[in-house]
């Protein structure tokens, strides 16, 4: 696997599928091959580059060893240097293509590669794991008009129940960012930015990308064990990475604008 500064000419014909926005400059991996099995190379303009190989076709499947072979240069390329990482499936219709993409937005990629120079995403999740999210969030007053729209004899109107959804909804938000300030000073030493995803489920807590300094992966670890001392047993802590940084990646690109 082999990545290797292709001549220009060579690349300008021909669609090329493209994993990544790096400094320019020699990166010294050699033997990468890419999607479909072709041999991955850069395209250079300017100061900045585009990790590429070629392609058959204007789309690319979502199968299993496609989105391998995508992860693996991104692996690769995180021992060399912190990319910007594309999402799959950006495909340019040719090497000019790139060039232009490049070009419109060298100033852009050249800070935010700056930004995240020497840096790794880190990913945080924390969830409830309390056998009712409900009871366990509830106060007294939440808990009362519960009971009294369950009490035998009578019915909850349809606006009543709404309420009660809408109150513990809240309760739910508020607690969620009470616990996403805690995690946040406790790991503010090692990390540095945050990105907060949306909850994909109630009993989600946070889903929180960290931007770490790749020598700082062991502090994280340590820094992540003290903020979950700071929770009691209803809470599960599972943090993962190294990874290129894709939530602190603002572009979204069009290869073919």
């Amino acid at each position: 696997m082999q990545l290797t500064v292709a001549p220009q000419a060579a690349a300008i014909g021909r669609k090329s599928y493209i994993y990544a926005i790096v400094a320019g400059g020699s990166l010294g991996i050699e033997g990468w091959l890419g999607v479909e099995g072709k041999d991955v190379y850069l395209i250079t303009d300017g100061g900045v580059a585009a990790v590429v190989s070629a392609v058959a076709g204007s789309k690319i499947r979502p199968a299993r060893a496609n989105l391998s072979a995508h992860q693996a240069v991104l692996k690769r390329l995180m021992t060399e240097t912190t990319p910007l990482p594309m999402a799959f499936g950006s495909i340019a219709t040719s090497g000019e293509a790139i060039h232009r993409m490049l070009g419109r937005n060298r100033r852009s990629f050249e800070e935010q590669l700056g930004r995240v120079a020497g840096k790794v995403e880190m990913g945080l999740r924390v969830a409830w794991n309390a056998p009712n999210i409900f009871e366990y969030l509830v106060g007294a007053p939440l808990r009362a008009a519960r009971d009294r729209l369950l009490a035998a004899g009578g019915e909850a109107t349809r606006n009543e129940k709404i309420e009660l959804g809408r109150a513990f909804e809240r309760r739910l938000n508020q607690q969620r960012e009470e616990h996403k300030r805690k995690v946040g000073r406790a790991l503010r030493s090692v990390a540095a930015e945050f990105k907060a995803n949306p909850c994909r489920s109630e009993p989600e807590v946070m889903n929180v990308a960290c931007l770490v300094r790749r020598e700082a992966q062991e502090q994280f670890s340590t820094a992540v064990e003290t903020a979950a001392k700071l929770f009691d047993e209803n809470f599960t802590f599972d943090y993962n990475g190294p990874w290129a940084p894709y939530n602190f990646v603002e572009l979204e690109l069009d290869p073919e604008e």
